[in-house]
């Protein structure tokens, strides 16, 4: 007696920590069909890190994401003043707008405006995609679940009647096609361009570094700059683990450096050159120089390059940490280095084409070239570990071709390394610095990318204002005029290098969007074909029926990329091979728009019937920073909870199975809310024990052990991994171009990039490929 009523108290508790609400065991399958909306939990709320875990990361975040912006100064006055200083107050005039660009655009829009636009902590062009995926179903590829907003990370706020603006702007989103296609197109764009920037800034930063060998001449200044680079790039394939702390200390004695020597140069050269405060000189500087003074200002842009990493590098740190180290550290030295050289200026303007180098007194000049090295490589690395990283959320979210994403760090999530990133990024560097030779050239490219990557986040996150933070239309309207009317300036003054070398990135870009694009577009096309060919459950009935379907010891894994329903590739493998695993599992591996997902909330199951069949389908959700792992710890997560959700069904079943005790249970809350309308909490409560104790008396431990049993034993016998491959091709009546991105196209991508084994580390030796062709 005392046994079975430790069972049930055990069972008991066990029903008691999954919190099943009745409502919950009548559920609509929405693997099968779209199922109505469900109530979604207040959105989670990090907690404040304490003080010093904020300065800590505040620490780190100066070796990681000030590398480019605090390599500026070796290069700005250079690449504005290409033709000398025509009048003395043109210094004036120029320091006065890297002032206020400064202050205007990484201290007032990045570090205190964008940065919170973050998703779940994290940045990007990407990271704003899909945060709006998440408050509007503005996705190309149709593949949202209601399940997916109970997740711990989602973190969605469903826009209240109460703000008609954001709830008319949402809709017609959701209804534009068009505005679908832009959304992912601007992504896509962004994205593109900061993969230019990750070929550019370590060419710039490295020759204008190296550029302080005195006596070197042009060729071999290119020769130790690249011999630099190649290093770089040999040893990504170690990860950057411990790159705050490591780059943190030689970032900071950079920036003691940069502000030490402005800070000498001021006062003994010319502190009135602190009058360039007063933003008149820039209206002067104007009228003096007209159009040959616009021009210009593609030279005073590079001094925020940079800026657009605070952001997308956001995810390893936390917004006050990053507040911090740029308003106390970088932002005085950045000041302090312009106006130290723009007094050095006021005394030798003859000197412009190496201003930094040539202002730094003699005794410190060695040790200040083997910081400005060391900053230049930091800066690169942090442009480069930037790319891999966007690479990475792009390939999740289904807008890159597969590539072999490797973490190389326990400690900090987002280091990852893209060997055929990586080699692609070293040839193109190579091959820009041979070709520019010359930070100058260099210049005329390297702002495009910045301007255009700036551009498309000022957009962004003016949607992002509308739609999900809903402030007031003045704050918005003030914030999208006076960026994009400054950015779009730059970008004016820029486009007049194009033929200097501003055609790179352009060039870049346009290669870039047009492979992930058509990717994307192909995907789309795939994905909506399964989804109309999906099979009915009754051809899983008519299988179990058939006696000429073998069963074979082990668990099958059919992976497919729908999540709704049974893809057309299983009967086309039925067919061929007329046999099938004790247990078949229906695997979907599918992207959420959000950084991670709970390890607990990753697995999505449903059982098809007839149950006896052991028929399941699983949507594997992964965050765009989340990885499958290797081989025996996924199928090891996979069967446990396969097991937890025979376990669940079992109480779902029994409660199904006698509707009788439903009925029951019904005059009793009739009766109680008659009774006791003020104690209405307590009631449900009586309720809830009542309903849970009617379940523990219907379940059988005893076949619901058996069943976990069985499937740990089908994993004993062996998993084996059955993989649809799918070629596609454009149907015979499709356009031309439609068959030119379908066969041609993606088909060349498919075939040039990894195999989808590869990238999910399936063994060789338990592989089956099961071939199907999509017309589409």
């Amino acid at each position: 007696m005392a046994s079975s009523d430790r069972e049930e108290a055990a069972e008991n508790g066990q029903l008691k920590d999954r919190k099943v609400s009745w409502a919950k065991l009548h559920r609509v399958d929405s693997l099968n069909l779209e199922a109505g909306k469900v109530s979604t939990s207040p959105a989670r709320h990090a907690s404040k890190a304490d003080w010093k875990t904020i300065l800590s990361l505040a620490f780190q975040s100066v070796g990681v994401i000030y590398g480019d912006i605090g390599t500026s100064p070796l290069y700005v006055y250079a690449s504005t003043f290409t033709d000398n200083i025509g009048h003395k107050d043109d210094i004036l005039g120029v320091l006065s707008l890297i002032i206020y660009t400064i202050i205007l655009v990484p201290m007032t829009k990045y570090v205190f405006i964008v940065l919170w636009a973050n998703d779940n902590g994290d940045g990007g062009a990407f990271a704003l995609y899909s945060l709006m995926c998440r408050y509007a179903k503005v996705s190309l590829i149709p593949n949202q679940e209601p399940e997916d907003r109970e997740l711990s990370h989602y973190n969605l706020d469903i826009p209240s009647n109460q703000f008609r603006r954001a709830q008319k702007i949402r809709h017609k989103l959701e209804k534009s096609k068009f505005a679908k296609f832009l959304l992912v197109f601007v992504a896509i764009l962004g994205t593109s361009m900061v993969i230019g920037d990750g070929v550019l800034t370590p060419c710039i930063s490295v020759l204008s570094a190296v550029s302080g060998i005195k006596p070197l001449g042009e060729d071999a200044v290119v020769g130790i700059s690249i011999a630099i680079l190649v290093a770089l790039f040999c040893v990504q394939r170690f990860g950057t683990d411990k790159v705050g702390y490591s780059f943190a200390p030689a970032i900071c004695v950079w920036f003691l450096f940069i502000s030490g020597i402005g800070l000498y140069n001021l006062f003994k050269y010319d502190v009135s050159v602190l009058r360039a405060f007063n933003p008149k000189y820039i209206v002067d500087y104007f009228k003096r120089n007209g159009r040959k003074g616009w021009i210009s200002l593609g030279g005073v842009f590079l001094c925020i390059t940079g800026s657009e990493a605070m952001f997308a590098d956001l995810g390893h740190f936390s917004v006050r940490s990053v507040q911090i180290s740029f308003s106390c550290l970088v932002f005085p030295a950045l000041l302090s280095a312009y106006s130290g050289q723009a007094a050095y200026l006021s005394k030798f303007p003859e000197n412009v084409e190496n201003t930094f180098y040539d202002s730094v007194p003699d005794p410190l000049y060695w040790p200040t070239f083997v910081v400005a090295v060391a900053a230049a490589i930091i800066a690169s690395q942090a442009m480069i570990s930037g790319a891999f990283s966007i690479v990475a959320q792009a390939q999740s979210l289904g807008c890159f071709p597969r590539v072999k994403v490797m973490h190389t760090s326990a400690k900090y999530e987002g280091q990852v390394y893209i060997p055929e990133l990586n080699y692609f990024l070293m040839v193109a560097c190579v091959l820009v610095t041979l070709s520019f030779k010359t930070t100058e050239k260099l210049g005329h490219a390297y702002g495009i990318a910045v301007v255009i990557a700036e551009i498309i986040t000022t957009h962004m996150v003016t949607l992002i204002m509308l739609v999900i933070w809903k402030i007031s239309i003045w704050w918005i309207t003030l914030f999208y005029v006076v960026y994009l009317s400054i950015e779009s300036t730059y970008l004016s003054a820029q486009l007049t290098k194009f033929v200097q070398g501003g055609y790179l990135p352009l060039a870049f870009s346009v290669v870039l969007v047009l492979m992930m694009g058509t990717w994307h577009y192909v995907q789309k096309l795939r994905y909506q074909f399964e989804l109309n060919n999906k099979v009915s459950s009754d051809y899983v009935r008519d299988l179990a029926k058939s006696p000429d379907i073998k069963r074979v010891p082990g668990i099958g894994l059919l992976y497919s990329e729908l999540v709704q329903g049974i893809p057309p590739i299983f009967p086309h493998f039925v067919s061929n091979i007329p046999s099938v695993h004790s247990i078949i599992v229906l695997v979907s591996i599918k992207s959420i728009p959000i950084s991670k997902v709970a390890l607990q909330e990753r697995f999505l199951f449903r059982q098809v019937e007839p149950r006896e069949y052991k028929v399941f389908r699983c949507v594997v959700r992964l965050g765009y920073k989340d990885q499958l792992g290797n081989t025996e710890d996924f199928e090891n997560q996979l069967v446990e909870q396969l097991n937890q959700f025979i376990q669940h069904e079992r109480y779902i079943l029994g409660a199904h199975d006698h509707q009788g005790a439903d009925r029951e249970v019904e005059p009793v809350i009739s009766d109680q809310l008659q009774s006791k309308n003020s104690s209405r909490i307590h009631m449900e409560d009586d309720l809830q024990q009542q309903v849970d104790s009617t379940q523990i008396q219907m379940v059988s431990p005893n076949s619901e052990e058996e069943e976990m049993q069985f499937v740990t034993k089908a994993k004993e016998q062996g998993v084996f991994y059955l993989l649809g491959e799918a070629e596609v091709m454009a149907k015979q009546d499709s356009s031309f171009v439609k068959k030119f991105f379908v066969n041609n196209a993606y088909n060349f991508l498919r075939k040039n990039f990894r195999q989808g084994e590869k990238v999910m580390a399936i063994p060789q030796s338990r592989l089956l490929r099961v071939g199907m062709t999509y017309e589409l």
